[in-house]
């Protein structure tokens, strides 16, 4: 597949991007009070889940060549929940193809070991089963992916994972100058900026719901939707996932076109794993999970090759 060609130039669009998620949110604290409470949370979930996906375009080599450059342009823990080193470090790990959806070695995998699942619980059957539908992911798979990734720091730190300890204190440092500013200038509450923050992670839960399928083929574990709307401006058009995927270091705002370009090839690639829009996606999955939690082809994944 094609890669973008290198290029040193600082990219406007993202720097326009940074500034929209900054100043959206000094204007909605700032003017929290006169949102009143239903229109400030929504509001600043927007942002959040804007800033989101900033830093998922920061962590990829965006807007400048500089990578520390870049990583300071998204230091406030403005979404609460999230290290952003962490976040860097293991969407950086999920990059590794071969291992997408792999239960242990694909970090934002949603499937478990078909030899774990009889074995759990039923109280966590029906919770991950509920998770695996589009409104149970958003209502559910915020707090999952919190405590999944809390349990497995707490075990790196306890045995000396000075990196992860790092990312934790980088990230406590910005959630106290976060804290500062919300309690100087807006109005509302702080149980609303959490549920503000989480409300962020679950519109983030839409692009992730569906992303990846599990495949013997790692081209075809990677989806395109078809949307230039809202949810793409916020996702910065990563629902041209397969794209994202086969050419990572690619800027957001080239990966329309990109695919237009090579449409065809980019569906045989992956298997004509496609979807007109996010409203087809909330037809189809909204109550109905699109796949099951126990992984349907593991370990055979493993053993297939990297095309």
């Amino acid at each position: 597949m094609p890669q973008q060609p290198k290029s040193r130039e600082i990219e406007w669009p993202t720097l326009a991007i940074t500034a929209y998620c900054y100043g959206g949110y000094i204007l909605v604290t700032i003017y929290a009070n006169t949102l009143g409470l239903w229109l400030f949370i929504p509001a600043l979930a927007v942002v959040i889940a804007q800033y989101s996906s900033l830093q998922h375009e920061v962590l990829h080599g965006h807007p400048f060549a500089n990578q520390h450059l870049n990583d300071l342009l998204v230091f406030p823990a403005i979404g609460l929940f999230i290290p952003y080193e962490r976040f860097r470090d293991l969407h950086l790990a999920h990059h590794y193809d071969p291992n997408l959806t792999d239960p242990y070695d694909d970090p934002e995998s949603n499937f478990l070991d078909p030899d774990i699942w009889p074995k759990l619980p039923k109280i966590l059957q029906i919770i991950y089963g509920a998770n695996n539908t589009l409104f149970g992911r958003m209502a559910l798979g915020p707090a999952i992916s919190i405590l999944h990734m809390l349990r497995e720091d707490l075990r790196g730190i306890l045995k000396g994972n000075l990196q992860i300890m790092r990312a934790y204190i980088l990230h406590l440092t910005g959630v106290t100058l976060v804290i500062w500013w919300y309690s100087t200038f807006a109005t509302q509450p702080l149980w609303a900026y959490i549920l503000a923050s989480y409300i962020g992670m679950s519109l983030l839960k839409i692009r992730t719901y569906l992303e990846h399928r599990a495949d013997r083929s790692a081209p075809n574990r990677s989806v395109i939707i078809e949307s230039n709307g809202p949810l793409a401006l916020l996702f910065l058009n990563n629902n041209f996932h397969a794209v994202h995927h086969a050419n990572p270091k690619l800027a957001w705002y080239r990966l329309p076109a990109f695919y237009a370009a090579r449409k065809g090839e980019f569906l045989r690639r992956n298997g004509g794993y496609m979807y007109r829009s996010y409203v087809e996606v909330f037809v189809k999955y909204l109550f109905k999970a699109k796949d099951p939690v126990p992984h349907p082809v593991w370990p055979v994944i493993k053993r297939a090759p990297d095309e």
